[in-house]
């Protein structure tokens, strides 16, 4: 049970993560089951390592503006946002837009 996507943190926002920018998760649910939603939650569980760190990836339960989320390198909005349906292999890619100058 269980499938593999690939989750990758760009423009410093591996500091949530370790300093790891690319992880491979198993997703514990079957394949067609599980959505971006799920998806969140597994990566605040376990990649987000401190708690004090998670209001700098999600805001009120989705992920916070200023963050740009690639599903398979396309926009996440003209995916289904938090709706979108995993598949094994997908590449979610989160990039900060937010820098400092």
């Amino acid at each position: 049970m269980g499938f593999k996507v690939k989750v990758e943190f760009l423009g410093g926002l591996d500091v949530i993560s370790g300093g790891v920018r690319e992880h491979k998760l198993t997703i514990p649910l079957e394949e067609g089951e599980a959505t971006v939603k799920d998806l969140i939650e597994n990566i605040t569980k376990t990649i987000i390592a401190d708690p004090k760190d998670i209001p700098v990836f999600i805001e009120d339960d989705t992920v916070r503006p200023g963050i740009l989320v690639l599903i398979n390198d396309t926009d996440w909005e003209l995916e289904g946002m938090e709706d979108y349906v995993l598949e094994s292999g997908d590449v979610f890619t989160f990039t900060s837009t937010l820098h400092g100058g």
